[in-house]
């Protein structure tokens, strides 16, 4: 699949356009809100489960491919912040998850040509996370509390310093920290190991704080819808 070529602009506008009709629906419908949330963590769930089962049938389970990158954590989050949408898990699910989904969909790492089943996956798991979370706060269902951006960030630096220790023990790549995805990233424009990981936070920063110019409003504190 070409980067920005027809097909890649088609499911790009493709997931948008069911983010927003979603949201628009949450929002004229409230009584719907709980019903379309829920289907949604279910879906993108089960999306996961049938991906892992397939994925882990064909490779069997190493230390090379557990689900620990940053979007098998966010995607976990929506899943449950669906559920049961937690200041906390939303908070998370929306920055770092529409952060990481949002670049990873812009710059697909596809591991087999479109429209293999595990290029399907990608897109319906990334597009997942970006719906998802952006139906809990723009669907009317919950807004981030004042410095969601650090505590999401907090916990973010949190995960990755964890997940740097796995690196470092098993000579793994998770989260891309010790080696550049072999396809063509952002992360190709924030220069050589090591200096990308740290560009690469600040870029998430930067990120985390343009999807905060949005969210205008009071904060509902109330049982969720």
């Amino acid at each position: 699949m070409k980067i920005f070529g027809p097909t890649h602009l088609l499911l790009l506008a493709c997931i948008a356009a069911i983010g927003v009709l979603l949201c628009i629906e949450c929002r004229r419908n409230p009584n719907h809100a709980r019903t379309i949330r829920r289907l949604l963590g279910l879906l993108i769930g089960a999306n996961e489960v049938v991906w892992w089962t397939f994925r882990y049938s064909h490779e069997g389970l190493r230390i090379t491919n557990l689900p620990l990158q940053l979007c098998d954590v966010s995607l976990w989050v929506t899943v449950i912040a669906c559920f049961a949408p937690i200041s906390l898990l939303v908070e998370f699910a929306y920055f770092a998850g529409v952060a990481g989904a949002g670049m990873a969909l812009l710059t697909p790492d596809l591991w087999s040509p479109w429209p293999s089943w595990p290029a399907v996956y990608f897109f319906i798991a990334h597009g997942g996370i970006v719906v998802g979370a952006s139906v809990l706060v723009f669907g009317g269902i919950y807004t981030p509390r004042r410095f969601a951006i650090w505590r999401a960030f907090g916990i973010l630096a949190a995960y990755a310093a964890s997940v740097g220790v796995i690196n470092a023990l098993f000579e793994t790549n998770y989260m891309y920290l010790c080696r550049k995805p072999a396809h063509g990233t952002i992360l190709d424009f924030l220069g050589p190991w090591p200096v990308y990981v740290g560009a690469g936070a600040a870029a998430a920063l930067i990120l985390f704080a343009l999807l905060s110019l949005p969210l205008r409003g009071p904060v509902r504190t109330g049982p969720p819808c």
